[in-house]
């Protein structure tokens, strides 16, 4: 286990400069990244899935899709779109674009459930679980969006 110890200057006023010591442990951190790395790509395998499935227009999706009330029409563009979220969120450049996009998307999944009165905890909030799956893992491995939502 690696271990640095930073000292840094006190502003308490005595004889003297005072030092606090702090210890930064790096294996939390690689550990924290390799958390967010596996949850971000359980949560990206399942939406790549998703969007190829929507590509494809198989059976199930095309039901599923007259079942909340859309065309089977839509069922490509949506996921195109979606495939293009999961890209951007795949990229650590722009992975925090895709998280928001894919909040977005997944945010009109819940309103087409909600729409239709779905069940709640199964169906309606499924998307809700996956948008905090999202969130987690890249809060997870991304040292600059800790640092951000910590200020």
């Amino acid at each position: 286990m690696l271990e640095v110890t930073v000292s840094k200057p006190s502003t308490r006023t005595r004889k003297g400069p005072a030092m606090t010591t702090t210890t930064a442990s790096r294996p939390r951190t690689v550990n924290q990244a390799r958390v967010g790395a596996v949850v971000s790509v359980l949560a990206g395998v399942f939406l790549l899935f998703d969007a190829v499935i929507h590509v494809l227009r198989i059976g199930p999706v095309v039901e599923s899709f007259a079942d909340l009330g859309f065309q089977a029409s839509v069922a490509v563009p949506i996921g195109i779109l979606e495939l293009a979220c999961v890209a951007l969120y795949a990229i650590p450049r722009t992975s925090v674009l895709g998280a928001i996009m894919l909040t977005g998307y997944l945010g009109g999944a819940v309103c087409a459930h909600v729409r239709v009165e779905s069940p709640l905890f199964s169906t309606t909030l499924f998307p809700v679980y996956l948008g905090i799956a999202v969130w987690a893992g890249l809060y997870l491995r991304n040292a600059k969006l800790r640092a951000l939502l910590a200020a």
